[in-house]
């Protein structure tokens, strides 16, 4: 709000604010939700958690709202110890994976390729593997994700469209003042690799 008393140009990425006129860039949260729980039901998982940012999170939101959407749909709502929350930190992200391990989860989407991390080290503290028996996906394709033990299967934001099209609207504000609001969504992928496969039977 201040930023609009002052007007001075800014363009919000994936963090959308509906009442602020600022041009917004974000990645399709939706569509990566029905992406990684698509691939994990076609692997035959039934029992899936959720691994999400604080709930003041836009992305996290999106993603949590997707996903009771598609559940739903299916017949299968999401049960609220399948849904737990975190900082963006491995440590946070593992201690928070440990409850959905605890509730029996046998796969969990992570917002964060950092969560996705933190919950594979916690089903392996709980003594299972990963894929074996937890299978983890992560958010953002980070670098280094095909490094790690085993690999990450994860969704991709493409950053740098996403990165190129902030700057152009920011661009134009500065030399204009006037840009559209409006809210330009970008398609993520799903980028499978070790960390998911078929549910343990």
């Amino acid at each position: 709000r201040l930023l609009v008393s002052r007007r001075l140009p800014a363009v919000l990425i994936n963090a959308s604010i509906e009442e602020l006129p600022f041009p917004r860039v974000a990645c399709d949260d939706a569509v990566a939700m029905e992406q990684a729980l698509g691939h994990l039901i076609a692997l035959g998982h039934e029992r899936i958690g959720l691994l999400l940012g604080p709930a003041d999170h836009v992305p996290s939101e999106r993603k949590l709202d997707a996903a009771r959407r598609m559940l739903d749909g299916l017949g299968r709502p999401l049960p609220g110890e399948r849904v737990v929350r975190s900082s963006y930190s491995l440590e946070s992200g593992q201690a928070a994976a440990t409850r959905l391990v605890a509730a029996g989860a046998t796969a969990i989407v992570c917002a964060s390729d950092v969560l996705a991390l933190g919950a594979i080290r916690a089903a392996r503290r709980a003594g299972l593997r990963v894929p074996q028996d937890v299978s983890v996906v992560g958010y953002d394709d980070s670098a280094l994700m095909t490094t790690t033990d085993p690999p990450l299967t994860t969704v991709r934001q493409p950053i740098e469209p996403m990165g190129r099209a902030a700057i152009d609207l920011l661009v134009a504000a500065i030399d204009s003042g006037d840009v559209a609001g409006d809210e330009l969504l970008f398609e993520p992928e799903l980028v499978v690799r070790g960390s998911t496969a078929p549910a343990p039977a």
